[in-house]
């Protein structure tokens, strides 16, 4: 099991999910929440790298803030100070390059969290080397990265049936990420699945098949990227 903590992030204090596998270290994932905050579903994860052999830390990015409501949900998400986030989300880089002693980290995140994953391999392309997108989205304009600074490789995983990331935005972003450069670049699309398919603790949209699936091709691509 994992603990709350708290970390230094560019002169503020940041806090978020943390945690170690047996061993005590191992490579670094940051897990990036979906847009009901840091709720259980999120922390099970962590504890579930966890036991794969990683060191995961997920930042709160709505301070001790969370719902299950999607219309609370939207205003935290939209309500959000991004440039804090930014700190957030350097500062636990920071805190898993130290812990782990590598010099490298992946980012893992959920619908709005699979976009800020984006982005942050965008803002810290020094350290951030692996991307897993789960049918990540950018809902705010002014957050739209410079594609050209990203230099991590990218797995994104989608839902066939989805309102959000559609067949069309899926095409676009990956045409973005090649034109800019970058070759080491994966989409899977999983069939009959919905938004938000990998979140068991949702039964009216959970897909245990292709959850499983989905979280072997995770974990297999953050080991070979972050050996």
């Amino acid at each position: 099991m994992g603990e709350l903590i708290e970390y230094p992030s560019n002169g503020t204090a940041g806090q978020g999910y943390l945690a170690i596998p047996e061993g005590g270290t191992g490579p670094g994932v940051v897990v990036v929440q979906e847009w009901w905050g840091l709720v259980p579903h999120i922390e099970d994860l962590c504890d579930r790298f966890a036991a794969e052999g990683f060191l995961a830390l997920a930042p709160d990015f709505y301070h001790g803030k969370a719902t299950t409501e999607p219309d609370e949900a939207g205003k935290l998400m939209m309500a959000m100070e991004l440039p804090k986030a930014a700190k957030d989300f350097s500062g636990a880089v920071d805190v898993l390059l130290e812990r782990s002693g590598r010099q490298s980290v992946g980012a893992v995140g959920f619908c709005m969290g699979g976009g800020l994953a984006l982005v942050l391999a965008t803002r810290r392309p020094d350290a951030v080397h692996a991307v897993v997108p789960f049918y990540g989205l950018i809902p705010w304009p002014e957050a739209q990265p410079d594609w050209s600074a990203l230099d991590a490789a990218v797995l994104g995983h989608f839902a066939e049936n989805d309102g959000f990331a559609s067949a069309e935005y899926i095409a676009q972003l990956e045409a973005s990420l090649r034109n800019a450069g970058n070759d080491d670049v994966t989409t899977y699309v999983y069939p009959g699945t919905e938004h938000a398919f990998f979140n068991d603790t949702r039964p009216e949209v959970y897909d245990a098949a292709a959850s499983r699936l989905a979280w072997e091709r995770t974990l297999e691509f953050l080991r070979a990227r972050l050996a």
